[in-house]
């Protein structure tokens, strides 16, 4: 740990990246990419980035990517405090899951909390498993959503497009205000993180349910 006198921060040192000597050109594509276009995007700050990154590793359990994450934290303006002495650990299995409501969703939901907004951030996220067939229904959110694919086979459509197909990996951003749903394949279920900010103490705006023949369109 180094001290920027100039400042009266304190710094970390941001490790090398594991990957770098084996695989340069996956880290190239990972900084240009993850760190030089999705973390540039002006919907949330690279402050409020880390500090959703860093609470799902913790959530998460990912303990060995956390060296990497948090001095990129410390670099993107989260103070040590926030990240040490303000911490707090959501152990797994210690978050009830819940069933999607029935009024909002077709099919069988899974909803896994992982992390609520604070005072600091107003980001809040969790993990949703549609089982095959299953979706949500139309619905908005004010400050958008984005949605991280981590298993399965899933569909996804903004109101007047096409329905895409979304697989693990995929990173989904929904604009904010944007009539959206999304959901499983007919025949594979689907999970993804769904992390989106509050506004005015609302995140989401419920419409009318998905039709069969509006989900079986396409993709």
């Amino acid at each position: 740990m180094n001290t920027g006198e100039s400042s009266g921060r304190t710094h970390m040192s941001t490790p090398k990246n594991p990957l770098a000597d084996f695989a340069p050109k996956l880290v190239e594509i990972t900084e240009k990419v993850l760190f030089g276009d999705v973390w540039e995007r002006p919907q949330l700050s690279k402050r409020d980035r880390s500090l959703i990154t860093c609470a799902a590793l913790v959530a998460t359990g990912k303990t060995e990517q956390m060296s990497f994450h948090f001095p990129r934290a410390i670099e993107n303006g989260v103070t040590e405090e926030e990240l040490t002495v303000s911490l707090s650990i959501a152990r797994a299995g210690t978050q009830p899951s819940q069933k999607g409501p029935a009024e909002h969703f077709t099919g069988s939901v899974r909803i896994d909390p992982l992390f609520q907004a604070k005072e600091s951030t107003q980001a809040s996220g969790a993990y949703v498993t549609f089982e095959p067939g299953a979706r949500s229904a139309w619905h908005t959110h004010p400050r958008g959503q984005t949605l991280i694919v981590t298993a399965g086979v899933g569909r996804v459509q903004i109101e007047g497009g096409p329905i895409e197909e979304i697989r693990p990996g995929d990173v989904v951003w929904i604009p904010p205000g944007k009539r959206h749903w999304h959901g499983a394949s007919p025949t594979t279920a689907m999970t993804h993180l769904a992390v989106q900010e509050h506004q005015g103490g609302k995140v989401v705006e419920w419409m009318e349910k998905v039709t069969d023949e509006q989900y079986l369109a396409a993709p």
